[in-house]
């Protein structure tokens, strides 16, 4: 009589049974069956056994505990014994299992003739059902797609966007112009630059050094010198749904492409009002209250955008990189988690205005770092900035990475992106609709491809350089006109035959010319002028006018028959939105190529726009209007001045009394407001505001402030109408919203408003000086924050 067994073993053995006869009565495809064999316990078998051992123990022997001590050395003698043993003890019974052949060649047991043909025989009835099926799969795809041919486009895409991911994904450890500094000039150098552009400072003294790892972040290096950072700062980002990416692409008449993601950036309901207020002090023309909103929510991004600019005409280069980080890391905080940016499939929606800041951001840090040489870095974030939105390219990052692609030595990527893209348009030539940015239909990759083949061959010392040569060809016969045009900048003397072609004239001026053709003479305008310094170097000279002489003998009387040609008239005649990514390239570096306006049509220079947010798409579903801002407040009208509560000046009270307590000083400060209201308007947040901005300002911009407060307070309203932002400054705002009479009477009284002017400085600079030195022994450093009327918002002020 067999042994009884536990439940456990005997559960196993069920499963064990079930699964051979499993086997056993299958469909006609099938594992193979094993012959019943007597199998060596596995581990979790022998765990089972011990188990059920144990458990036998318990039931047949109730006196286990008073057995003697002598018949526990014998059972723990014999365990030993039964462990050293190679083969464990099982069960009588005969487990049946079904095992898998082993990979290892040595212990593979040998097969008979008949197995191996009966295992022929499976493989080749799966890979027949395999095939049958993908066959039926394949005839459903073709009856879906004839039936909706929007399906086909889809899968198409799908499979082209999954290998342009690659190409967009971004690199983090090359997002760092220091490290790159650091590879030329060394980190001493670095350091010793750091330290003497961050003593200056903006005016005020410096801040406690901020806690190790405080502030994180990939696309800038946080300073300590910077506001303390919460998490978010008044931004969130949230994912499209379905039927709004099927309004994107329906907007844009593009194929939906499966595997990208899109999102959109929120504002929140104070950042919204913060928005209203900056928008208010743009139209006023008053500088001052830009500095006045960074005491309210110091991560405002167009505030710091604003203020970036304002410096950048001032050609103070460190403050103005040192806001368009701070920007950059208000909208990085907001995508924690959430946005990522080294997938090269998320993409941020360019139509909603929430969006925009960052693409302009981004779009100033790529010129800042080209001007400092960090050519690798910026080749970076131009490759961001394309991934944000790469169909439509809002702020013509191509533009930059013809060339920046050249410099860091990323010429292969330019190949391979230039050749995917050169694949899909000859796969999908009878396709007439797609008007999305194809960068192998611009005549500045078209160049740049043939130099970086050049540049790929003279690696290998290749000196025919037949590959290159005959792409340099192909590139001045589809886009002539940068022929005289480069030919000029890197001062080569082109043929007769080719000077005097009727193809290659050059066009200075696009208002007889229509929309496409401008854009084209603006393009070749546009790469001429950004790249001429790299075709300048002799070698590159040399083998451009090499194929440039070849050429000359054999010119037809018409070159303007090229597909790619045909190509770049067809898109830009097309899309609307892809006209004024160009133009908006160029306004956002008005400085470099103003030249060029001359190709924007007037009806679009002449369009009304703010420089926070330069020619906003026509494809835009939200912008900075009325709509926009339906139901909110001004921040600085909401809670401040006559409107603020008891409960806010009572806490007003209670911090200006941990600041400072000389109840003679603050006396002092207040008859000062109280004598001046042109202050008090200009601070609406009262001493605290006052104080906080002062220890900001720039001892210029200080001296300019009271400069228009001595004069009566100029700019602080908008009744004087708009005045263009940023650098509008230094001209007309003194005289904004006066008559000649009043103007000639304030050249009269100039040195009457410099000895006042003075006066208040001197005056402001005595108490504000007091003012700090008596905070500075109540408290050394850290942040406070200041209660509202509910509660929930607060205010961050730094004291030193």
């Amino acid at each position: 009589m067999p042994p009884k067994l536990s439940k456990r073993q005997q559960r196993e053995i069920d499963e064990l049974e079930a699964l051979r006869i499993n086997q056993l009565s299958g469909d006609e495809i099938h594992e193979p069956y094993y012959p019943k064999v007597t199998a060596a316990a596995t581990f979790s078998q022998l765990f089972a056994a011990e188990e059920s051992n144990e458990e036998s123990d318990i039931e047949g022997d109730h006196d286990k505990h008073t057995t003697s001590s002598k018949s526990r050395k014998q059972k723990k003698r014999k365990k030993k014994t039964t462990s050293a043993v190679d083969t464990p003890p099982v069960p009588s019974h005969e487990f049946i299992l079904p095992q898998p052949p082993s990979t290892s060649k040595s212990h593979a047991p040998k097969s008979s003739p008949s197995a191996k043909s009966e295992r022929k025989a499976l493989k080749k009835a799966k890979a027949k059902e395999k095939k049958s099926t993908m066959d039926e799969l394949d005839q459903a795809l073709a009856e879906l797609s004839l039936k909706y041919p929007s399906s086909q486009q889809i899968s198409m895409s799908a499979a082209d966007s999954q290998a342009f991911s690659k190409f967009l994904a971004v690199s983090l450890a090359h997002l760092d112009s220091e490290a790159e500094l650091r590879k030329f000039f060394g980190s001493k150098v670095i350091q010793a630059n750091k330290t003497s552009s961050t003593s200056g400072g903006s005016g005020g003294r410096r801040r406690p050094p901020l806690p190790s790892g405080a502030l994180r972040s990939n696309l800038t290096k946080p300073k300590p010198t910077w506001w303390a950072a919460r998490q978010r700062e008044g931004l969130s980002i949230r994912a499209y749904t379905d039927e709004e990416m099927r309004a994107k692409a329906d907007r844009h008449h593009w194929d939906m492409v499966s595997d990208e993601k899109w999102w959109s950036v929120e504002y929140s309901k104070k950042y919204k009002s913060m928005t209203k207020a900056f928008i208010r002090t743009v139209m006023s023309g008053d500088p001052q209250g830009f500095w006045n909103m960074l005491g309210k929510l110091p991560w405002h991004a167009d505030t710091l955008l604003q203020l970036a600019e304002i410096y950048r005409h001032r050609e103070e280069w460190t403050q103005a990189v040192d806001f368009v980080d701070r920007a950059l890391f208000t909208y990085e905080r907001s995508f924690i988690g959430t946005f990522t940016l080294t997938s090269g499939q998320n993409r941020l929606d360019f139509d909603q205005v929430e969006n925009r800041p960052f693409f302009l951001a981004i779009h100033r840090q790529i010129t800042d770092l080209q001007r400092r040489g960090c050519v690798r870095t910026a080749f970076e974030f131009a490759r961001l900035l394309y991934s944000l939105d790469p169909w439509s390219d809002p702020h013509g990052s191509l533009f930059h990475l013809d060339l920046l692609a050249l410099k860091a030595g990323m010429g292969q990527w330019l190949l391979d992106l230039y050749d995917m893209f050169a694949s899909r348009r000859r796969q999908r030539a009878q396709d007439k609709t797609d008007t999305r940015m194809d960068p192998s239909l611009l005549p500045g990759w078209a160049y740049s491809r043939a130099l970086a083949m050049w540049i790929s061959e003279d690696a290998i010392r290749d000196q025919e350089h037949k590959a290159s040569s005959e792409a340099l060809k192909e590139a001045i016969l589809s886009f002539p006109a940068v022929v005289p045009l480069m030919a000029d900048k890197i001062d080569a003397s082109i043929p007769d035959s080719i000077r005097s072609h009727r193809d290659f004239r050059i066009e200075t001026d696009g208002a007889y010319l229509s929309y496409e053709i401008s854009m084209l003479h603006m393009q070749s305008h546009l790469y001429v002028q950004h790249t001429s310094g790299i075709w300048k170097e002799s070698a590159h000279t040399e083998w451009f006018m090499s194929v440039l002489r070849s050429l000359s003998s054999s010119l037809p009387a018409s070159l303007l028959v090229s597909s790619q040609r045909s190509g770049f008239l067809h898109l830009y005649s097309n899309s609307i939105n892809l006209r004024y990514s160009a133009y908006r390239h160029l306004v956002v570096l008005e400085s470099s190529y103003k030249r060029l306006f001359s190709f924007i049509p007037r009806d679009v220079m002449e369009s009304r726009f703010l420089a926070c947010d330069p020619l906003p798409p026509p494809s835009r579903v939200t912008e900075y209007d009325a709509q926009f801002f339906e139901g909110i407040e001004d921040a600085f009208e909401l809670g401040f001045g006559g409107r603020r509560t008891r409960r806010q000046m009572e806490a007003d009270q209670r911090r200006l009394a941990q600041l400072v307590r000389d109840d003679a000083l603050l006396q002092q400060v207040q008859e000062m407001f109280d004598a001046n209201p042109e202050i008090a308007e200009r601070f609406p947040g009262g001493i605290l505001q006052f104080a906080q901005i002062i220890d900001q300002l720039p001892e210029d911009v200080l001296e300019d402030m009271m400069a228009q407060i001595a004069a009566g307070g100029v700019g602080v309203g908008m009744e004087g109408g708009e005045q263009p932002m940023p650098g509008g400054f230094e001209g007309d705002v003194e005289g904004r919203g006066r008559d000649d009479e009043d103007i000639n009477e304030e050249d009269e009284d100039d040195e009457d408003d410099e000895e006042i002017s003075s006066a208040l400085v001197r005056g402001l600079r005595n108490i504000i000086g007091r003012f700090w030195g008596a905070a500075a022994g109540v408290q050394s450093g850290g942040e406070e924050s200041i209660s509202d009327d509910d509660g929930a918002d607060r205010e961050m002020l730094d004291v030193d």
